[in-house]
């Protein structure tokens, strides 16, 4: 197998909603963990029985329904468990969506949500850098409020000050904010090893 097609079946998803629409297979990696919470590691079902194929996945659920080829008929998988490990990426990337949810999809001047934005702390005009210590989610109308002064000129003060998270932090609160699909054989994998309430 060729690295590009290595490279696709280890660590990248397929990012086709009709085909993930029906019978996405839910990818473990080889500790039986996702590889993300959010989004949630999904690969189309023709994505998966061509990885279970290739030998590169482990089935160990599967959808009621088959695919048809002449001479064979497959059960399409529901979960499939990586046979090498990935190893995590140690620092999230910084973008928008991740930003959003180490704030929890909240503004962190008001706690409204939608009509996110961000915002920083530290303005750009006043030397602020565009980075996690700086940056939070902010809602359109605090935006405009606190314009290009500081949280003390402005009047604001933050939910919480801004943090760079680690890769645990954001998987754990993607948790928190289930996709609308969740199949009955993916319940096992994804919550297992979530820490317990009291």
């Amino acid at each position: 197998m060729d690295g590009h097609m290595e490279g696709h079946f280890s660590s990248r998803f397929v990012h086709d909603p009709p085909a993930l629409a029906h019978h996405p297979a839910l990818v473990l990696n080889a500790d039986y963990r996702p590889l993300s919470y959010l989004p949630l590691s999904l690969w189309s079902w023709q994505g998966a029985v061509k990885a279970a194929f290739l030998n590169r996945v482990s089935v160990v659920a599967e959808y009621d329904a088959e695919v048809h080829a002449p001479s064979i008929s497959i059960r399409i998988p529901s979960v499939v468990v990586l046979k090498d490990y990935v190893s995590p990426a140690r620092m999230p990337a910084f973008t928008r969506f991740n930003l959003f949810l180490r704030d929890s999809f909240r503004c962190q001047y008001c706690g409204s949500e939608g009509d996110l934005t961000f915002d920083h702390v530290i303005p750009r005009a006043r030397g602020g850098r565009t980075v996690w210590e700086n940056v939070v989610a902010a809602c359109g109308s605090c935006n405009v409020k606190k314009g290009a002064r500081s949280l003390r000129q402005a009047g604001m003060r933050l939910k919480r000050p801004p943090h760079r998270p680690s890769v645990a932090e954001l998987h754990n609160l993607g948790r928190k904010f289930p996709p609308n699909h969740l199949h009955e054989s993916w319940m096992d994998f994804l919550y297992w090893d979530a820490e317990l309430q009291s």
